[in-house]
């Protein structure tokens, strides 16, 4: 871990936006000087490292009042919280590497390798058939985290091994497993993909009216597109009952299918809303949750880039747009769900809002970012440097604070650092 640096104190200024641009997106009045720095940045992932890494397993705690990561019960974070960690860790290395920080470079790839080798060891050697519910799989979004972090992980290293157990992981929820007894998460009769399997508690296998939500739908597309990405293109297309290796034209295919499953069924077309699931026929759920906004971003921004399809790319604004003006409109900052695991929320929007931003242009979103970031960086435990999931609250010195609602800040700053030291 990198040696505690001294911050430099930040004083709070309490802006609201004051105009609007001609895409809706609410932008912060102008300030004399930032709010943060490229210092800030580092102290920000560093801070979190010190509070939330177990440095003996390198998988993250649940909050902070945990010496251990034991398991799921005794101060694990979550299973699918464990790889936003990691896209935390490949950041931090990309941006080191941005900024020619060599030290920094080497550390966050030594980090980065950590965290994979102790998930590994914590979860089953990553054998996505073994479904106990401690340290095993048992929801297929638990696993479609998984697959979409390991593809971006051989995208940005080159380890087969991850892209290996990427397909693999995706296979295991598209067409279930022989030896856990399930028939996977796609639905061939009505499309769209099931939340669950049920030989846990029930022998039934998926039935029409069963939940199919957001967070399995948009996270099958991002994974399906990622593959699409990095597979190799000479590969042919492979055949049989449940292939684990596909080929590139294969993931489109199916990303495309599922997308549109998601938009007829998820999306509301005049606001950019999106529901957290639908059960058959049923009204869809239209509670709105930030990482759903999310990974329908994220997909729609990967099709874009796939096809140059215009509609995909109006669809990520829209969608963003949403999550902007009116999911944030009460205090001009990401808004905060106090529930189990959903701080987390902020670190899955920060990903995908930086590609929506970055690779396809999307710069007026940038305003209303960086003041997220002030004002929960601002609130901060001064004393861990450690932030809390509810943005516009000071976080009170010591406190107990879950993992999940503390990784937001730092997460969007290693995607939105400051230009200045």
């Amino acid at each position: 871990m990198m040696k505690r640096k001294i911050i430099f104190p930040l004083i709070l200024l309490s802006m609201m936006f004051a105009t609007v641009k001609a895409s809706g997106v609410s932008e912060n009045a102008e300030r004399k000087k930032p709010m943060y720095t490229n210092r800030d940045v580092w102290e920000a992932y560093e801070g979190f490292n010190r509070t939330f890494l177990d440095t003996d397993k390198y998988i993250y705690k649940t909050t902070s009042s945990y010496q251990r990561a034991v398991d799921r019960g005794n101060g694990a974070a979550a299973i699918w919280c464990q790889p936003i960690y990691w896209d935390m860790a490949m950041n931090a290395y990309q941006l080191a590497k941005a900024q020619n920080d060599s030290e920094r470079e080497a550390a966050y790839k030594e980090l980065s390798e950590k965290i994979f080798k102790g998930n590994k060891a914590q979860y089953c050697q990553f054998d996505f058939d073994d479904n106990n519910e401690n340290t095993g799989w048992f929801i297929y979004d638990d696993i479609m985290w998984w697959t979409i972090t390991l593809a971006r992980a051989y995208e940005l290293f080159g380890t087969e091994e991850y892209l290996n157990l990427s397909e693999e992981s995706f296979s295991r929820v598209w067409y279930g497993s022989e030896k856990v007894g399930d028939t996977g998460s796609y639905d061939e009769e009505n499309g769209g993909m099931f939340w669950r399997w049920y030989p846990i508690q029930n022998p039934n296998p998926n039935k029409f009216g069963d939940g199919k939500m957001a967070c399995i739908n948009f996270p099958v597309v991002v994974a399906a597109l990622t593959l699409y990405n990095n597979v190799p293109a000479d590969r042919e297309e492979s055949v049989g009952k449940a292939p684990k290796r596909q080929s590139k034209l294969q993931y489109l295919q199916k990303g495309k299918e599922i997308y549109e499953w998601g938009v007829k069924n998820l999306l509301d077309k005049a606001t950019g809303r999106i529901a957290d699931s639908r059960h058959g026929n049923g009204e869809p759920a239209w509670k709105a949750h930030v990482y759903n906004q999310a990974t329908f971003i994220g997909a729609s921004v990967l099709l874009y880039k796939a096809t140059g399809e215009k509609r995909y790319l109006d669809n990520a604004i829209l969608a963003a747009d949403y999550t902007v003006n009116e999911m944030s409109a009460e205090h001009g900052v990401l808004p905060f769900e106090s529930g189990i695991e959903q701080g987390i929320y902020t670190a899955i929007f920060a990903q995908y809002i930086a590609a929506l931003v970055y690779d396809c242009g999307q710069e007026q979103y940038l305003p209303f970012l960086k003041h997220t970031i002030e004002v929960g960086w601002a609130n901060r435990d001064k004393t861990r440097d450690i932030c809390g999931g509810d943005y516009v609250k000071s976080l009170p010195s010591g406190s107990e604070v879950d993992s999940y609602s503390a990784s937001g800040i730092p997460a969007l700053m290693l995607l939105f650092p400051a230009k200045n030291k």
